[in-house]
């Protein structure tokens, strides 16, 4: 759901939760002001334009005041030595959108705890060999051309296998001393 409203001689289209930066209006930090230019309004394949005007509220709260970048204003006339140059800040409110009509703002919770990354299944039928550190694009493209697409398959190598290794793609010992069989083990179980 989206609405068009007009505030400061300028539309624009908002939804809840946009943050947007508007002409100043005065107003102070953390109160909320209603938008009553409301030029249209939109939910899914149902839009509601107004003639002028459209019977909905448009709620936001005002995040902050402050002043845009500087633009430099610069005229001139040539062969004539008229040069003037102005510089200018224009000031401007942001505005968080917190309900139109009915429809508000759900809060977000904080609560929640961010879970660890899943192992995620590789299209060719295997693991992800990447998620193992020490292994790279390249170097999962090595392995899968030797056959090894899995994790369990790395957390069965024994030392003849990971010597054979070592031998045809030239690593030199980098299977051991970056422990990818324990890693896989790990993510195994």
């Amino acid at each position: 759901m989206y609405a068009v409203v007009e505030t400061g001689g300028k539309q624009y289209k908002v939804a809840v939760g946009d943050k947007l930066k508007v002409e100043k209006i005065d107003s102070e930090a953390g109160t909320s002001i209603d938008f009553d230019r409301v030029l249209m309004i939109a939910d899914g394949d149902h839009v509601t334009v107004g003639s002028p005007l459209v019977e909905t509220s448009v709620t936001g709260t005002v995040l902050c005041h402050g002043k845009n970048k500087k633009i430099r204003v610069f005229k001139m006339k040539r062969r004539k030595n008229y040069r003037r140059t102005q510089g200018h800040r224009q000031l401007f409110t942001e505005i968080e959108i917190t309900a139109i009509g009915d429809n508000k703002a759900i809060p977000k919770d904080t609560t929640q705890i961010k879970a660890a990354p899943a192992v995620v299944a590789d299209p060719t039928g295997g693991d992800v060999l990447t998620t193992i550190n020490g292994i790279g694009p390249v170097i999962e493209k090595k392995l899968h051309g030797l056959g090894i697409t899995t994790f369990q398959q790395i957390s069965e190598l024994d030392q003849e296998a990971i010597d054979s290794i070592n031998e045809q793609l030239s690593f030199k010992g980098r299977i051991e001393r970056e422990e990818w069989v324990e890693q896989a083990k790990k993510l195994v179980s």
